[in-house]
């Protein structure tokens, strides 16, 4: 994956005389103003490329090809700090071709979706998925598969298995540590983990959302050492004052960049960086220079906005070249026209013109990932498997919280029917049912949600965070039935159903979790589903991602799986019925 780590001393040689002047460079980019992440200036330069590496920055440099951009801005391209490629429902090769053009060229992955459904084969088929990519993927390997006990996941990872990849190239260090009670209560095969990747001298991401105090400097003195978590600017400024680096998230279902402004303008930014964690391919085409721009357009100073999308990431992630323009660092960069729109014009990859205006120029589809086994096996499945018989009138409900990850419990009275509890549209208490999909167990948990508005028929998906078993939504339990069995057809997938007919039908046979269409084929389907949950009275903008979160047992407050309805505060399964 490295270029530097492949070069011989003949291209060494042939560096340091390009560098001097003494050969033309591969490629010299001429009349640029360039934007310098190391110094926080903007000066005119000309920029000297070869062996894609940036030999140096000057006048007078010749080159075998030359790029006159007229006084257009050239900045180091983007690094995205924490993303899930599996979230995008997409190929990595799919993926590339709308993230790269918009200037991001290396993106830290944390393989942790598939981990939960294949585990270490899980990561091997990544890994080979994202070879050959006009795009760089580090990996970093995931700490909680399961995340909880109080959920059932696909396999079981622990330091032994991540001992077998740690000391790959491509690996970055140990992914967020969402067990964060198992951190501070000093649970051993937790903390075998951190000490697996600081043995290493690697990183140890984190994920402790409303952390704080002695518990917050517990967590931090183990050797975590980020967070994307944060939602408010005291948790911010608790993190970066204990020198957490801060991992600021513009996910399609989590948006904090605007909460986070403040501390952005009123604290030191050399230790925030951006990420995009979960994004469906709709939000893609922007990416981090959308996040940006964002920045730019509310006060942030647009070198620290881009520098907090390179050059704090790439430190961080100890890629020491990478993430700026000077000699020695890779020549991943772009041209932009202007320090408005921070779209760029060109994106140079390795010191090749990848994309130009938005469009690729490369061919991604010589990626050939292998094949995978099925997903989707669930015990034998009954429409009475959905009911709920009724001990009282009143339930805990999932209360949610729109473009949010914590939900809220409520307590609401609901619907009874011939001694069932039963979904009440009247007051947008609907049933909720997550099947477990890996290993067959008959394992179903029941219970409600509010804040879905469907007003008839029933959404489904296998994509629920973290284990990812089967997740149904709905008002009746004959179309919650019937999109359950409909998914274990397509080995995975997201549905829409209405009296017992498909509305609208996502496929998503890898794993149950990505497609193997193309991104502009999925997009299509998506918007399908959209309009059929509009339809239905969804009054989310996007069902299936708050759908997602709703199994995460390691997010406020109360969470569903297929254990049970889980009070994460305190951190156990809790009762249904008050």
């Amino acid at each position: 994956m490295d270029i530097f780590e492949q070069q011989t001393n003949a291209q060494t040689a042939i560096i340091i005389k390009a560098a001097k002047g003494e050969i033309p460079a591969d490629l010299v980019i001429k009349n640029a103003k360039l934007i310098n992440v190391l110094s926080e200036e903007i000066y005119d330069t000309d920029i000297a490329v070869s062996n894609g590496i940036i030999v140096g920055t000057g006048k007078g440099y010749k080159g075998k090809e030359e790029i006159d951009v007229n006084g257009a801005y050239v900045c180091p391209s983007f690094i995205d700090g924490h993303v899930h490629l599996e979230s995008s429902m997409l190929i990595p090769s799919e993926f590339a071709k709308l993230v790269v053009p918009s200037g991001t060229t290396t993106v830290i992955a944390d393989p942790h979706e598939i981990s939960n459904v294949m585990g270490l084969q899980g990561i091997s088929f990544m890994r080979e998925a994202t070879k050959n990519l006009p795009l760089d993927v580090y990996m970093t390997l995931p700490s909680c598969v399961p995340a909880t006990d109080l959920e059932t996941s696909g396999v079981d990872l622990n330091s032994y298995d991540l001992a077998l990849l740690i000391d790959a190239p491509w690996v970055l260090g140990i992914a967020e540590m969402m067990n964060f009670p198992g951190v501070i209560s000093c649970d051993s095969s937790v903390l075998s983990k951190i000490q697996l990747g600081l043995e290493k001298h690697k990183c140890i991401d984190g994920h402790a959302p409303h952390l704080s105090g002695k518990d917050l400097c517990a967590y931090v003195a183990s050797g975590v050492r980020s967070d994307h978590e944060c939602t408010t600017e005291q948790e911010a400024a608790e993190k970066l004052r204990l020198g957490m680096y801060l991992m600021i998230r513009e996910a399609t279902g989590a948006r904090d960049l605007e909460a986070l402004l403040p501390v952005l303008k009123k604290y030191n930014t050399r230790k925030c960086m951006f990420v995009t964690d979960d994004r469906h391919p709709k939000h893609l085409t922007g990416h981090i220079s959308g996040m940006i721009k964002k920045a730019v357009q509310n006060g942030i100073n647009p070198i620290k906005a881009i520098q907090m999308a390179s050059l704090n990431t790439a430190e961080y992630f100890k890629l020491p070249n990478l993430g700026a323009i000077a000699p020695g660092y890779k020549a991943d960069m772009l041209v932009l026209k202007n320090l408005e729109s921070f779209e760029p014009e060109m994106v140079f990859k390795n010191g090749k013109l990848t994309a130009k205006n938005g469009k690729m120029l490369v061919d991604t589809n010589n990626s050939n990932p292998p094949r995978l086994r099925g997903s989707v096996n669930i015990k034998y499945l009954h429409i009475e498997d959905f009911h709920i018989k009724a001990r009282t009138d009143i339930v805990k409900t999932i209360n949610v919280i729109p473009k949010q990850l914590i939900t809220k419990r409520t307590d609401e009275k609901i619907a009874l029917k011939d001694g069932l509890a039963i979904a009440d549209t009247q007051n947008d208490v609907l049933k909720i049912a997550v099947i477990e999909r890996h290993k067959a167990t008959g394992n179903i948990g029941l219970g409600f949600v509010k804040g879905f508005g469907l007003k008839s028929g029933a959404i489904a998906s296998t994509v629920a965070h973290d284990s990812h078993n089967m997740i149904v939504i709905g008002t009746n339990d004959e179309d919650m039935y019937y999109a359950a069995v409909e998914l274990v057809k397509s080995q995975g997938g997201k549905i829409i159903v209405e009296n017992g007919k498909t509305l609208a039908h996502l496929k998503l046979p890898i794993a149950g979790l990505m497609s193997d269409k193309t991104a502009q084929e999925v997009q299509e389907n998506i918007k399908e589903l959209e309009h059929a949950a509009k339809k239905l009275g969804c009054k989310i903008e996007d069902p299936f991602m708050s759908m997602a979160f709703l199994s995460l047992s390691v997010i406020p407050e109360l969470k569903i799986t297929d254990k049970g309805l889980i009070d994460v505060n305190k951190f156990e399964i809790t009762n249904l019925f008050v």
